[in-house]
């Protein structure tokens, strides 16, 4: 069906009508969420009836209405927190990450329902039973669930298929399509095409493929295919420019006959600001002393190793540009950039000990940090803080990159939990603007509780490859040079 505008050209008004199918990925995941929480639910049901119900002193009925409540309050708490850590979202995570949130999901809502069945029953003289029962019933509960989750992810492999992807691309050069397709389980990039190709074209190939992966195009022909699928009813995956991402905090506004957005670009408020200040002082001097055994048996293994200094120094860059000195475990030989310049660690760099082998896969080499988050250097949650002469380097190439410097640099970060060591200077400041851009206190504790995820992850601990490395140690050598 078409229409004729004023100089008689047909106009399309034809539009994709959605296929009337059964969304069958979901309705496995929701049958999946039921399952786990009723098996969590009857384990808690379980150790409560066993011991508070038969520890009872306010009757029978009464005893029965606590269970209830006890159970529903379980019920809605492993929900809420289950959703937040991801840890029912089965065939989308990688298998590590899943297990990891439902390990947090199920400590986290066992150590609070402590709590709460001590305010339940009256009964605070037993928090001891209640916690070792608790702990128990947490490692029956991680065992049995995890188990049951990696059998549910086998199977949902087994029905659902990869989503075949077109990709189309611009003239960046970013290998998009070799980390889409690091998830087999998931994803498979079938065809690349650029962008410039006909639009008849385009649309022709768009057609035979399950969604679209639109690559870094200039914004005119995005929107264009943007539209495109939104007309089709096409899946779209899309690398968002760092405009897209301020935009994305933007608040609606309805003063006016039309569409409204403001952005802001004030950065986080002195109130929140003082709050983070505060959380940092008291997590940061809790962490120091909960942590001590392994901050001193890191730093006697060190100076037994090798004989060298516990301590590694170096300067970086933190708010506003300010430059500190920040404290790290030492994980290299000594003198390990005696040339002074900088040479970043690569996938097999001979220069880590054999204690900095262990100490860099689970981040220990990073808790003298805590120190300086004390101090008032970093905090807890923000940008990962760059060596200097990286600052000055990845602003030349990308502008935007300063604009991480709008917070204090943190212990870790948006782009320390969901990109890796060894993630491009592009990608760090797409996933730091989504924090800058998103703050709250809401978000520094998810991504606290993702950083124990990622313990998990060997992808996020890769060292640059060694062509990265020579590339970014002849740029800070040019660096030292012109200045």
């Amino acid at each position: 069906m078409s229409l004729v505008n004023e100089v008689n050209e047909p106009v399309d008004i034809t539009i994709g009508i959605p296929k009337k199918k059964v969304q069958g990925k979901y309705v496995y995941r929701a049958i999946c969420y039921l399952i786990l929480m009723a098996i969590a639910s009857a384990a808690f049901m379980y150790v409560w009836y066993d011991y508070v119900f038969v520890h009872n002193q306010t009757g029978h009925l009464l005893g029965i209405a606590n269970l209830g409540m006890a159970l529903g309050i379980y019920v809605i708490l492993y929900s809420i927190v289950g959703r937040w850590m991801r840890a029912f979202k089965i065939g989308v995570d990688r298998m590590s990450s899943l297990v990891a949130s439902q390990i947090l999901a199920l400590a986290i809502t066992d150590i609070i329902e402590i709590f709460i069945s001590l305010a339940i029953t009256g009964q605070f003289r037993f928090f001891w039973d209640f916690t070792w029962r608790y702990f128990l019933m947490g490692l029956a509960q991680a065992v049995v669930l995890c188990i049951l989750e990696a059998i549910m992810v086998f199977i949902y492999r087994k029905i659902f298929p990869p989503i075949h992807l077109l990709e189309i691309y611009g003239e960046h050069k970013n290998d998009l399509y070799k980390k889409i397709d690091t998830r087999t389980d998931k994803f498979h990039v079938d065809k690349l095409i650029h962008c410039d190709e006909p639009e008849a074209e385009l649309k022709k190939e768009i057609a035979n493929y399950d969604a679209v992966l639109i690559n870094d195009l200039p914004s005119e022909r995005r929107n264009r295919i943007l539209k495109y699928c939104f007309e089709k009813n096409k899946r779209v995956y899309y690398t968002p420019k760092i405009s897209d991402i301020i935009l994305k905090g933007a608040e609606e506004l309805n003063f006016f006959d039309t569409p409204l957005y403001l952005s802001r670009n004030t950065g986080m408020s002195l109130w929140e600001a003082a709050v983070k200040r505060f959380f940092d002082i008291f997590l940061s001097g809790i962490a120091l002393i909960v942590l001590s055994p392994i901050l001193l048996i890191t730093a006697l293994a060190i100076k037994l190793g090798d004989g060298g200094p516990v301590f590694f120094k170096q300067e970086r860059c933190t708010l506003g540009g300010k430059k500190f000195m920040i404290l790290k475990f030492r994980s290299m030989i000594v003198d390990a950039e005696k040339d002074g310049r900088p040479h970043p660690a690569g996938e097999k760099d001979d220069r880590i000990t054999k204690v900095g082998h262990v100490i860099r896969a689970i981040r220990v080499d990073e808790l003298p940090q805590l120190i300086n988050i004390l101090k008032g250097d970093m905090s807890i949650v923000g940008p990962r803080p760059e060596r200097v002469e990286h600052v000055e380097k990845y602003t030349q190439d990308v502008p935007e990159f300063k604009y991480r410097l709008k917070v204090k640099g943190g212990l870790t970060g948006y782009a320390q939990v969901y990109g890796k060591y060894n993630t491009t200077a592009l990608d760090k400041i797409k996933l730091d603007m989504y924090y800058i851009i998103n703050y709250s206190i809401r978000l520094d504790l998810q991504i606290i509780f993702e950083t124990v995820k990622i313990l998990f992850q060997k992808e996020s601990t890769e060292g640059f490859t060694e062509e990265r490395v020579e590339e970014m140690h002849d740029a800070a050598g040019n660096n030292i040079k012109d200045n």
